[in-house]
């Protein structure tokens, strides 16, 4: 059985991808492909995580874990999806890196199952926009005292999925970029699911229909269906020159709050994540989703 964690990240995905394919579960069941949602996982995972810690075999946990996950169905692909996998939001920054205990978390994800195939998937974000969102999320403090003695120069996502590769070196790694999403979520629901039917799953044009005006929805739904696109490409080109021309108002500036960054500050992350995106598309474990 193949087995993919979703990890997230935090304040990425925001639950949409687990909610989309769940409005596919039936077409996915009939792939053998189980959707389990956070409230049927959340404690039978906790319970085999503490299980496994304390000693118990190996074999005998996977066994319990998957007949709590799956009730008794056959599947040959288990998805699970939460963004509080690797760690709890006001975990996620550490002195010098992100997700200072990925290696570890996902090493001991992927020891729960150890007679089947794991994978993990990430999205990835502008650390410029992630940890501003990231501290609304976590609550509590100003922004000055949650960054800490954090050295933002030093914070890389690569470093991130480095580690992860090196914890679980034989599990599939798929990473892309949040701010491609909207371009490449059909592809992404694909990838986390492994759906193998022709007909699009339900929900594949959702994401972008929450960030066009309303009145963009439709002129972008009329035109593809008077100009039905050859390609992929072509379609993600389609959908960029609606997203520039309809967007609603706000959703593609960008939020920083009270950060007390410069401008000059600003684009000097930025220019480093993008530069650290160009690494990552590099990296021979992993899978890079791009439009």
């Amino acid at each position: 059985m193949q087995i993919v964690f979703h990890l997230g990240a935090h304040v990425t995905d925001e639950a949409r991808a687990q909610k989309a394919l769940r409005k596919n579960a039936a077409r996915l069941a009939d792939q053998g492909i189980a959707v389990p949602r956070p409230e049927e996982f959340r404690a039978p995972l906790a319970e085999a995580l503490r299980a496994l810690q304390a000693g118990a075999e190996a074999q005998a946990v996977e066994d319990a874990l998957l007949s709590a996950l799956l009730g008794g169905t056959e599947a040959t692909r288990l998805v699970i999806s939460v963004d509080s996998l690797l760690c709890p939001a006001d975990q996620v920054l550490g002195k010098d890196r992100l997700y200072p205990m990925a290696g570890p978390r996902t090493a001991r994800l992927a020891a729960l199952f150890p007679g089947h195939r794991v994978e993990f998937h990430i999205g990835l974000r502008n650390p410029a926009t992630f940890l501003p969102a990231l501290h609304r999320r976590a609550g509590g403090g100003g922004f000055a005292d949650f960054l800490a003695d954090a050295d933002l120069q030093r914070l890389r996502w690569s470093d991130v999925l480095r580690r992860i590769a090196e914890a679980t070196p034989a599990a599939r790694l798929v990473a892309w970029a949040n701010e491609d999403t909207p371009f490449i979520w059909p592809m992404l629901l694909r990838s986390l699911s492994a759906y193998r039917g022709e007909t699009p799953l339900d929900g594949g044009d959702a994401l972008i229909a929450g960030l066009l005006t309303e009145d963009g929805m439709a002129r972008m739904t009329a035109y593809l269906d008077s100009h039905p696109p050859r390609t992929e490409t072509q379609r993600r080109r389609i959908l960029g020159a609606f997203l520039e021309k309809f967007a609603r108002p706000g959703v593609v500036e960008m939020d920083l709050g009270d950060t007390g960054w410069t401008t000059a500050e600003v684009e000097q992350m930025t220019q480093a994540y993008e530069l650290d995106l160009v690494e990552i598309e590099r990296m021979s474990h992993v899978t890079f989703l791009a439009p």
